[in-house]
């Protein structure tokens, strides 16, 4: 099982968790296993075909999962994800 770390602004549509061990051999299948528990999840989470969200950063341990296999990065039972929130803005 992997532990996958919610932010604040996630963790209403979870069920209130700031962390959830999910059983999925890949990013896609934990975070899928996440929506079907929490519908409201899959829907902050994905767009409609499936892909994330442009505005949702997903971290395998420390990798950003854009740079390894995105969604299909293959996950093990020690494993942590870390969902973080783009942050938008700049100095003005």
């Amino acid at each position: 099982m992997a532990q996958v770390r919610l932010p604040t602004v996630l963790r209403p549509s979870a069920g209130g968790n700031s962390s959830l061990e999910v059983d999925g051999e890949s990013v896609r299948e934990v975070l899928e296993a996440i929506s079907l528990k929490y519908p409201q999840f899959g829907g902050q989470v994905f767009t409609g075909d499936g892909e994330l969200h442009k505005f949702v950063n997903v971290y395998l341990n420390d990798d950003d999962v854009r740079y390894l296999e995105k969604l299909d990065t293959k996950v093990g039972d020690s494993d942590r994800i870390s969902i973080l929130p783009a942050v938008a803005g700049g100095l003005s």
